[in-house]
């Protein structure tokens, strides 16, 4: 048993090592990112196809669970001195540790965008922010198309052909399956309350979505989501590639999705770097896509509030 104990200390130790050697060497980083990753999403992925839950939802929840109970447990029933108790609860969270940072987490180690894509970095300037803003405002009135039901499937489908497509020049990987499997949070009510839409499941590489989801927020946040699986560790990279994939899409609704997403990101910057009246212009007088419902317009956006804040009222 001792020996099995210093074998199992050894790999910990050797497991570690390498992690904090990847996230500090910027070549192991990419080496990790872009050959190691895709193997592992794979087998992590197909093993948890498996299953029709979420069992990273699973897993959290009983490791959090066993950290705290195991100590009375193992005082009380086992007699155990409590820094053999520790000591265990220590490791045990260090092989979690370590299985999160080799199963996904060690893609935060990755190039950025700007390096993955060799594409130029533009520096801000007001001029193009403000016809990006006018663009973009543009864009989302003349697109806007009521979204009334979810249709998991043509989402899925339309997912996988644009990543396959944006994969060489927007840099990222390509789907592993053709039929990615989305799945729901196991704790959905409590999910909705603390208000996350979507989240990655780094250790068995499966991703999920909020069973609350509104349907003109499903594209946006499964393509996100995905995004996610397919190694981007950043959220405004997330965000990025689902505007891309979404807006890129020959069916309305998605496409919608992608511009309705990016809106309070948008309003919050032109509140921040416009001035109050070209603020305003935008709120007041710009956005006006509207929902009807019977004969009666309703305002996507409140015409008369001034905190850049979205009603969406359907």
């Amino acid at each position: 048993m001792k020996r099995k104990l210093i074998i199992r200390y050894i790999l910990l130790g050797v497991l570690l090592l390498l992690v904090w050697m990847t996230q500090s060497i910027p070549a192991l980083g990419n080496l990790y990112s872009q050959t190691v990753y895709p193997v592992i999403s794979r087998v992590l992925s197909f093993f948890s196809n498996l299953f029709p839950f979420a069992i990273g939802d699973l897993f959290i929840f009983g490791s959090i669970t066993g950290v705290i109970v195991y100590p009375f447990y193992a005082r009380i029933r086992k007699k155990l001195p409590w820094k053999r108790i520790l000591l265990r609860d220590g490791e045990y969270l260090l092989w979690v540790y370590v299985w999160f940072y080799l199963a996904w987490g060690l893609n935060y180690s990755q190039p950025n965008f700007y390096q993955r894509t060799h594409i130029p970095y533009t520096a801000y300037t007001p001029e193009i922010f403000q016809e990006f803003v006018d663009d973009y405002i543009d864009s989302l009135n003349s697109l806007f198309v009521p979204v009334k039901g979810i249709h998991e499937k043509q989402v899925r489908d339309e997912a996988v052909k644009l990543y396959n497509q944006l994969s060489d020049s927007l840099g990222v990987h390509r789907p592993p399956f053709p039929n990615p499997r989305v799945k729901t949070m196991v704790f959905t009510p409590f999910i909705s309350m603390v208000g996350v839409t979507g989240s990655m499941g780094p250790f068995f590489c499966e991703f999920t979505l909020n069973g609350d989801l509104l349907p003109i927020n499903y594209p946006a946040t499964y393509t996100h989501e995905l995004a996610h699986l397919l190694g981007i560790s950043s959220e405004a990279e997330a965000n990025f590639y689902a505007y891309q994939v979404c807006t890129r899409s020959q069916i309305k609704g998605i496409r919608f999705s992608g511009y309705f997403s990016i809106l309070n990101h948008v309003l919050g910057n032109a509140r921040r770097l416009l001035s109050e009246k070209e603020y305003a212009d935008i709120i007041n007088r710009r956005l006006l896509f509207k929902i009807r419902k019977g004969n009666r317009p309703r305002f996507l956006i409140h015409p008369h509030r001034g905190d850049g804040r979205g009603d969406f009222l359907e």
